[in-house]
């Protein structure tokens, strides 16, 4: 639950968390290499339109603020929209105090996406969110739609541009980006279908490709090889839950190519068999940052939680948002990242990552 205002300020005090969240501000980002990355009319797709790189702030770039994952597709999801503000604004505001700025929801088309209570919730809660277009195709394809088998890419990219031109469902409401998925194995053909529209939207449409690949090297390289014959740079490409691979030379490999690298599940705890658990992800985390920063890639690696502050299983499912402000930042500091990296790894990559530019090879 958030904490109530005194107590969260001795809170951020006690973590040293103040000091990192006014280094953070938009205000200070003006570095040269902030200044080499961006041009005067790139912009962000947020829920409520445009902003410039430069105001997305910390950004969390894997979260689900709303979700109907493990029960039956439906788009839009179904929620009691006014349970859902109460609920959640209070949580996204707390972030915010911790000087989270920007949320990318990774709700997916079919799997719990509402651009419109999305658009409630930032407006109640101050915090810019990002909505996606596209179709997950993991989970053995349960939140594909039907309508998938019988179309082609080029069909399937019309859709998804669409939403991007003229809005989702009539709510004017444009994606930031495309949230797809594979499941484990080489890609099947509906998961490599889905991935060539998603080379296709992105050449027509600057959106940023994040893909659920998980420990799925093989997908990972067909993925990649599939935009590249699209004429489409790695750059265009997130490794969602890349955290998950066993070998950290394959992603070693495919940031040497341009890729995003996202670490998103950091966390304290997990559910096994509907029980919490303890975790011992942040110390993986730490150390395969560790090792992509010593190869070079620090400005090509994302963090996130993958968490979740509205499930259908209520409560006891929640995952929160805030272990990177309240324990990952302070363990990096521990370790020895800079300001600046940490700076580099929570707002300049994220921008650079949901900027919409068309990336070629």
């Amino acid at each position: 639950m958030p904490l109530n205002q005194t107590s969260r300020r001795t809170f951020l005090q006690h973590c040293g968390m103040l000091a990192t969240a006014n280094l953070l501000t938009p205000t200070l980002l003006y570095s040269n290499s902030w200044n080499s990355l961006t041009q005067a009319n790139e912009k962000i797709m947020t829920v409520q339109g445009p902003i410039s790189p430069q105001a997305m702030g910390i950004c969390l770039v894997h979260e689900h603020i709303l979700s109907r994952f493990g029960v039956d597709p439906l788009e839009p999801g179904a929620y009691s929209g006014e349970e859902a503000i109460q609920e959640v604004t209070p949580y996204l505001q707390y972030i915010k105090e911790l000087g989270g700025q920007t949320i990318v929801d990774c709700t997916a088309a079919y799997f719990g996406r509402d651009a419109a209570l999305l658009k409630q919730l930032s407006q109640a809660s101050g915090v810019h969110i990002i909505t996606n277009t596209g179709y997950y195709g993991a989970a053995n394809d349960r939140y594909v739609p039907d309508f998938v088998q019988k179309e082609s890419a080029d069909q399937i990219a019309r859709r998804w541009i669409t939403e991007f031109e003229k809005g989702i469902a009539g709510t004017g409401i444009k994606p930031g980006f495309i949230k797809s998925g594979v499941d484990s194995g080489p890609l099947s053909s509906t998961d490599r279908k889905l991935i060539q529209a998603a080379a296709l939207t992105h050449a027509a449409t600057g959106l940023t490709i994040a893909v659920h690949t998980a420990n799925n090297a093989t997908a990972a390289k067909e993925q990649l090889a599939i935009l590249k014959t699209a004429g489409i740079s790695p750059q265009a490409w997130i490794w969602v839950h890349a955290h998950d691979v066993a070998d950290i030379k394959e992603l070693l490999t495919a940031a040497s190519q341009g890729a995003w690298i996202s670490l998103d599940g950091i966390k304290t705890f997990h559910y096994s068999n509907g029980k919490k658990q303890g975790s011992q992800t942040l110390e993986k985390h730490l150390s395969y940052l560790q090792a992509l920063t010593k190869a070079g890639f620090l400005e090509q690696v994302l963090l996130s939680h993958d968490g979740s502050s509205f499930p259908v299983g209520g409560a006891d499912s929640k995952r929160p948002f805030d272990t990177l402000f309240t324990t990952f930042i302070p363990m990096m500091k521990a370790a020895g990242f800079t300001e600046a990296q940490i700076r580099q790894l929570t707002v300049i990559n994220p921008a650079k990552a949901f900027t919409l530019i068309v990336r070629k090879v």
